[in-house]
């Protein structure tokens, strides 16, 4: 429903149109980077992971926690986390990689050759 209102005549020019503008600027941000390197290497989320249900009752707290991998989905770049070791309690901490748009083969090489080192 919110994709039809925002959609519709008189909100076309002040939501969407305005969004896609912002997506082809962050697109081109990312194709300027990739031109001085292969990947892009950075946490997966701002914090460790925490055990199942701790921040259900905050959906404000679940929708940042995913923060860190929204540029690449906006941009059409492709990602993969991989396990970096653990934090407090034993729970998971996620290394993002990312490459230049159609370099997914790339991108899966690097991370197999990451998680071997790791």
């Amino acid at each position: 429903m919110i994709g039809t209102y925002v959609l519709s005549s008189g909100y076309y020019d002040a939501y969407y149109k305005k969004a896609q503008t912002v997506r082809t600027k962050l697109i081109n941000e990312f194709a300027e980077a990739f031109k001085d390197v292969d990947l892009l290497v950075g946490p997966t989320a701002p914090e460790t992971a925490f055990k199942i249900g701790a921040n259900a009752a905050d959906p404000l707290k679940m929708y940042l926690v995913d923060i860190m991998t929204v540029a690449a989905n906006l941009s059409g770049v492709p990602s993969i986390s991989i396990p970096n070791g653990t934090g407090d309690g034993g729970l998971p901490i996620g290394l993002q990689l990312m490459a230049p748009q159609r370099a997914d083969r790339a991108l899966l090489a690097a991370a197999s050759a990451t998680e071997r080192i790791l």
